[in-house]
């Protein structure tokens, strides 16, 4: 009886340390591949995972921000995937590194010419935008997800100063200080932007596998740090038992 007791104990503590492990689910977020400069340009990416078992992702929508306008907005092609950049005029002009600005990019939406994101799997959809703004420390989007089987999952949810992480945030670009050399981020000008962005459609692939390797890493981490703690409660749990026996002895 003290045995299964014990065993039962160490089952439970097990069980506990898996629930606290366990990673939380993924969203869509946005990522500059270097830094994102105030005033620089650069080429971002915005990730999007597949968070169902039995339906795919076959269109995204991402809205730009219309308080921060962005002039110039460039996609890189993608395998299975068409990409539409809509423009729309401002209700202000603005003037931009001495340009006058009366129209940005307000939305690109790619959709699913193939099978799409799959359950399990993610893609990458990068992005050359600029000029980034100089008088804000981020730039919020706001994502449209959609499913094949009709669902529609929108993260568009603010993140509020000293509350908890909405259920669906949108996703935020952090902008870093221009250098002080005159060169804007690690992305450099428009030019190498542009560059970028014309990269042959399979570096996509290449990105994403890259990624799902750094992932699969840290799954094999987690788990192998729940192993040793599962192996090191049973340890304990020999220990006291054993030491009950010669008590009893």
């Amino acid at each position: 009886m003290k045995a299964s007791r014990i065993a039962a104990a160490g089952a439970v503590a097990a069980s506990a340390v898996l629930a606290v492990s366990a990673p939380a689910f993924a969203h869509v977020s946005v990522q500059p591949e270097g830094e994102a400069a105030k005033g620089g340009y650069a080429v971002v990416d915005f990730k999007v995972p597949n968070e169902r078992d039995d339906a795919s992702t076959n269109k995204v929508e991402v809205n730009f921000p219309t308080d921060h306008p962005l002039a110039s907005v460039m996609p890189q092609p993608l395998d299975g995937w068409s990409v539409k950049v809509t423009k729309s005029k401002l209700a202000k002009p603005l003037t931009m590194h001495g340009e006058k600005i009366s129209e940005a990019v307000t939305k690109v939406t790619w959709t699913a010419t193939g099978k799409g994101i799959e359950p399990g799997f993610f893609q990458k959809f990068p992005l050359s935008v600029g000029a980034l703004p100089e008088d804000t420390d981020e730039l919020v989007f706001k994502a449209i997800q959609t499913y094949d089987n009709k669902e529609v999952v929108r993260w568009i949810e603010p993140q509020k100063e000293g509350q908890e992480e909405p259920e669906n945030p949108a996703p935020v670009l952090t902008l870093s200080d221009a250098s002080t050399d005159g060169h804007h981020g690690s992305s450099g000008t428009a030019k190498d932007a542009s560059d970028t962005s014309t990269a042959a459609p399979a570096s996509s692939s290449s990105t994403s596998a890259s990624s799902s390797s750094s992932d699969s890493s840290d799954t094999t981490a987690r788990v192998l740090g729940v192993v040793g703690i599962v192996v090191g409660a049973a340890g304990v749990a020999y220990g006291v038992l054993a030491g009950r026996r010669r008590t009893e002895a």
